[in-house]
């Protein structure tokens, strides 16, 4: 597996552990992160933080990579098995989706979502 790979691999791992440090390990300072849950674009390391902590509150989320690809402009494209309860166990979400990574300096610079498939 290329080193690239593996990183966001750890990264995944550390977020469904609910590590935040470990997740942040794989992301560059000044890493551009997508809000799922309120929109936006949040960027850097005490953003993505905060924003994890707020939705680990009412969400319980688990996003289990299933496949990745790098596109031939450099990007790495991951297709997640995404699942998410809420704080009651309710099942609101059980989909697949693509993440795409902007890689920076060895880290992750940068991720987007694309829709369901």
């Amino acid at each position: 597996m290329s080193p690239d790979f593996e990183l966001i691999r750890r990264a995944y791992a550390a977020f469904n552990q609910r590590d935040i440090d470990g997740a942040l390990s794989a992301m560059h300072a000044d890493v551009r992160w997508p809000n799922g849950m309120e929109g936006g674009v949040l960027v850097g390391h005490d953003e993505v933080r905060a924003y994890w902590t707020r939705q680990w509150r009412t969400l319980d989320p688990h996003v289990e990579p299933v496949g990745m690809r790098r596109k031939h402009d450099g990007h790495v494209v991951v297709t997640v098995h995404q699942v998410v309860h809420d704080a009651a166990g309710v099942l609101l979400v059980d989909q697949r989706i693509e993440h795409v990574y902007t890689l920076r300096g060895g880290l992750i610079g940068q991720m987007d979502i694309r829709g369901s498939r």
